[in-house]
């Protein structure tokens, strides 16, 4: 069973969301028959790679939030966070393009290593007091070193803007076909959504009834023993 996860790393929901998805799957009796992949949305496509903000300013332009309900609603982040065991920084983070994050982590997935740099990316971006967005060629390579990825190999797909620009903008043509006008999204065996961070029970529901409705394996019964071909060619009756 496949289940995508589109999600962008300047979500908090996002980075929240992960953590009681994950405590879900860890708990599911066919965790090893899941195969997990992450796919791209950005909160904030186009945005220039030089046009970074606090984030308690962008809250209040973006959504016409005041400084004080702005700067609640990251306590609120900092309490839902905390109760997954993560951490997260309510005060003093930046706000930018998560395009080039992207790009690597479709490069990641290439390498095997994709979950692991998605929850670097996390963790720098909510609970590291170094921005990802200012000086953020560097940063990001040092993040991709520390998930497994070789630093050379990044730092060309960084130098190369065309480098997974395609794989980013067809995961978010893919989202908006699929009605996905907000992250965290799941798709599970592209039979059913999940929106939001919601809460491991609902997670784990909706994996057990994913899992039970698969269609059952294939029953052979018979042709085992007959001629047939295969990759190294065909038997041939003597």
């Amino acid at each position: 069973m496949r289940v995508e996860i589109w999600s962008d790393i300047a979500c908090p929901w996002c980075y929240v969301g992960k953590a009681r998805f994950e405590k879900a799957l860890a708990a599911f009796p066919h965790r090893d028959g899941v195969e997990v992949v992450h796919r791209s949305f950005e909160l904030d496509p186009g945005r220039a790679k030089d046009d970074v903000q606090p984030v308690l300013t962008m809250l209040t332009k973006k959504y016409g939030m005041s400084m004080a309900q702005a700067q609640a609603g990251e306590h609120n982040l900092r309490e839902q966070a905390a109760a997954e065991g993560l951490a997260y920084r309510a005060e003093g983070r930046d706000h930018g393009s998560t395009f080039d994050m992207h790009r690597l982590i479709h490069f990641a997935k290439d390498q095997g290593r994709q979950s692991e740099l998605l929850q670097a990316f996390y963790r720098a971006n909510f609970a590291e007091e170094r921005s990802v967005y200012v000086d953020a060629d560097e940063y990001l390579v040092e993040l991709a070193v520390e998930a497994g990825l070789d630093e050379q190999a990044a730092r060309k797909v960084l130098a190369d803007p065309d480098a997974y620009a395609d794989a980013v903008r067809a995961d978010e043509r893919e989202a908006a076909e699929l009605g996905a006008n907000g992250v965290p999204f799941f798709v599970l065996d592209r039979k059913y959504g999940v929106s939001g961070a919601q809460p491991a029970e609902v997670f784990e529901k909706a994996l057990a009834q994913a899992w039970g409705e698969r269609p059952a394996p294939l029953q052979v019964v018979a042709g085992q023993d007959a001629e047939a071909c295969g990759p190294d060619g065909c038997a041939v009756p003597q």
